[in-house]
């Protein structure tokens, strides 16, 4: 099969258990998606055989169906809960232009190493082309799959704030990066860096799979809650040594997004009953891929000791990582690690705004997740 990649092709990958080839580090990728019609698609397997359209679901569990009668509007709300949770996102809504980056271009040119830099450019690369798959997944597959109206509210703004977290991750390499031909190395880095490949190729390969439903939501739990961990934990890192306030301050807002898109996709995989969850080897053997896949990006291909921080340390903190979220779908661990960062521990606490920020990181705007009742203006109230 042609290695390269064609007009109108897209090329994705599939789970091993379906009959095709894991994308192992550095090799090129070679199953791909042929359109059809220009909407539909199927995969192409590495003999040949298409299988799969995108277009045709894969099972979705009854929970998360809707009555034709209810699938287009939200009152009355029937899932309290995840209606929350969208509020909870539309309360934290930011914008890439609130991101002040001043200071930071000292920083870059003056404070950081060489080696620095090459690390913060070649991570930003990473995060910007992740956003855009795990923004595809939700506009191809979980909107189509989830009927409930209250869980497309959320993923309808999930898929908002992805592309502000893309746009900013866009904006941070192009004011960086001064060289063009080293910025389009940067934002082609599926492309040019076997390192980010290797990741996005693992995300990509759920977007056309014929898994279920609960097999493909554990997927991008751990897409968004272990493949962004280690690189979220090495720029806190330079905050922790007062470096790039701007970069630092995107990194709060964007992590605190994507833990909340996790906590999102386990409240789904609570709602599952027992009969309908993925074997507990599958889901260990799912979360395990993910961390050989990050371990190896953030201590091998991109090794964290280009910022001084320490690899087996760092190794120990994904491990910590994927046993939280393998406990929060219900789970038992499978490292039993404790967190090595004690300062990560702080920074996830809810913290207190310093009076002097225009903005915080634990910003949320006002009113937004109170109840319609919760602030009437009355004037009968005894006194």
């Amino acid at each position: 099969m042609n290695s390269q990649v064609m007009h109108g092709t897209k090329r994705v990958g599939a789970p091993h258990e379906n009959g095709f080839e894991d994308i192992a580090f550095g090799e090129t990728f070679s199953p791909e998606i042929k359109e059809k019609g220009g909407t539909s698609a199927v995969i192409v397997g590495l003999d040949g055989s298409e299988r799969g359209d995108t277009r045709v679901r894969s099972h979705v569990p009854a929970i998360f169906k809707a009555e034709e009668a209810d699938r287009y509007t939200l009152f009355p709300i029937k899932h309290p809960k995840i209606f929350e949770f969208y509020k909870r996102h539309v309360a934290s809504f930011w914008t890439a232009e609130e991101i002040d980056l001043a200071a930071d271009m000292d920083h870059w040119r003056n404070r950081l190493t060489e080696a620095e830099r090459y690390f913060v450019s070649h991570v930003l690369a990473f995060f910007a082309a992740s956003d855009g798959i795990v923004l595809e997944n939700l506009a191809e597959r979980f909107m189509r799959d989830v009927e409930i109206p209250e869980a497309r509210c959320f993923y309808g703004f999930q898929i908002a704030m992805e592309n502000i977290h893309s746009e900013t991750y866009s904006l941070l390499i192009d004011a960086y990066v001064k060289d063009p031909e080293e910025r389009t190395h940067l934002f082609r880095a599926m492309e040019t860096m076997p390192c980010v490949r290797r990741k996005a190729y693992w995300a990509i390969r759920w977007i056309g799979s014929d898994a279920s439903f609960q097999e493909r939501l554990v997927a991008f739990a751990a897409v968004e809650g272990i493949f962004f961990s280690g690189s979220f934990c090495a720029i806190f890192w330079l905050k922790k040594r007062g470096l790039m306030p701007g970069l630092t301050f995107s990194n709060e807002l964007i992590s605190r997004d994507e833990g909340l898109h996790c906590d999102f996709a386990c409240h789904l995989y609570s709602m599952l009953p027992a009969e309908e969850r993925v074997p507990a080897e599958r889901i260990h053997s799912m979360i395990r891929d993910a961390v050989e896949c990050e371990k190896e990006f953030v201590c091998d291909a991109l090794p964290v000791s280009l910022i001084g921080m320490n690899q087996q340390l760092m190794s120990a903190y994904i491990e910590f990582v994927a046993d939280r979220l393998l406990v929060e779908l219900g789970y038992d661990r499978l490292w039993n690690t404790p967190n090595p960062f004690d300062w990560m521990e702080l920074i996830s606490l809810q913290g207190k705004t310093n009076f002097f920020e225009k903005r915080v990181g634990e910003y949320q705007k006002a009113n937004v997740t109170t109840s319609a009742t919760d602030n009437v203006f009355a004037l009968d109230i005894e006194f």
